[in-house]
């Protein structure tokens, strides 16, 4: 690293999005991307009502942050703003952990506690990872949403509680609809306005202001304050795709930061580690399944002589009924292959002595 041709960091630190940035500038929303000034769009929209919001997209890129954006645009920013990790916390705790308990409803139980809902009363919960909800606890939320009531377990007093609900999640939640995980009902309550947050790398004209706000961050809490960068750092950080988002890239600024030297953060070599899974190609010559199948009934027939039923026919040895076996073939398009006959003079056809040693006709 050569600390003369280092250049100043590109964007002073006034560069998160205007009226988004929280209390604390640890927790700004950084950026005026196009596609960010949309999703603050949206943000601006709901924030005043008490909607509940649906924050969907990667992991890493930052829905807590836009669930504290929308709390502290609302009318109940000055209320607490309570955050739960439902894939976070095991399945035998969740419910008290939400919903709160009394003195002896489970072992361990020795006071009663109050929930998450119980203590964002008048403010805002944020729900993440809301699909790894376990499924027989997905009716007390709904009963929640609707009704704004729940009940501690081990109890039955209803108490009723006044929350606005910013639930997030990285899955498919209208596959777990369709698998019979996550339910039909509970997803329309919570997909009344949903906001869906972009990839960092559809966000890299953010690049910049991110480098110089993390910079800034770190840099202040590592003790080594960071004003440039050297040459060919931002060329390297906007050419890789970033799978891990906003938390991918703080942590690899993290690590830049600890090994600077004079004040000059060096990423001009960085190539990132991608870890999104490979998927395994396969020539095209290989056969179908539906082909491999067909070939290999038609196999267990030639070998059987094409007997069906019985100890000795093919749908014996293929581990089929019968009418399985049958029905498979009339799929696969089987037949079997038409008998030849001999062609004898006229004369032997018509021999009674020969065809009466032909015997009976064969099954």
């Amino acid at each position: 690293m050569y600390p003369d041709r280092a250049t100043a960091l590109p964007l002073p630190p006034t560069s998160a999005c205007d009226g988004i940035e929280p209390t604390s500038s640890d927790r700004a929303i950084v950026g005026t991307s196009d596609v960010l000034k949309y999703v603050m769009y949206r943000v601006e929209q709901v924030a005043a009502t008490n909607a509940t919001v649906l924050l969907l997209g990667e992991t890493g890129t930052g829905k807590e942050l836009v669930a504290r954006a929308i709390h502290n645009q609302s009318p109940r920013r000055h209320k607490k703003f309570v955050v739960v990790n439902c894939g976070a916390l095991p399945p035998s705790l969740i419910e008290s952990e939400l919903f709160g308990r009394e003195r002896g409803a489970f072992t361990g139980a020795h006071t009663s506690q109050a929930g998450r809902f119980e203590v964002a009363n008048g403010g805002t919960i944020f729900l993440d990872e809301i699909g790894e909800l376990p499924l027989d606890l997905q009716p007390k939320l709904l009963r929640v949403l609707q009704e704004g009531e729940i009940e501690r377990l081990g109890s039955t007093r209803t108490v009723n509680v006044d929350v606005r609900v910013v639930a997030a999640t990285n899955k498919d939640l209208v596959e777990g609809v369709r698998n019979g995980t996550f339910r039909q009902d509970l997803f329309y309550r919570l997909n009344v306005f949903p906001i869906t947050l972009p990839t960092l790398k559809d966000r890299r004209d953010d690049l910049p202001a991110l480098l110089r706000h993390f910079c800034d961050r770190l840099g202040r809490q590592i003790g080594k304050p960071i004003d440039r960068i050297s040459a060919g750092t931002l060329q390297a950080l906007e050419q890789y795709d970033w799978p891990g988002n906003i938390r991918e890239f703080e942590n690899v600024i993290q690590q830049a930061v600890i090994l600077s030297r004079n004040g000059v953060l060096d990423l001009s070599a960085f190539a990132g580690v991608s870890i999104r899974p490979t998927v395994q190609t396969y020539p095209e010559q290989l056969e179908k399944l539906v082909d491999v199948q067909r070939a290999h009934i038609q196999r267990v027939l030639e070998a059987t002589s094409w007997r069906i039923e019985g100890n000795t026919g093919a749908a014996k040895v293929l581990g089929l009924c019968a009418s399985t076996l049958r029905t498979r073939m009339r799929k696969l398009g089987i037949r079997r292959p038409a008998q030849t006959v001999s062609q004898f003079p006229p004369q032997a056809m018509s021999s009674a002595p020969f065809a009466a040693r032909l015997g009976p006709a064969a099954s």
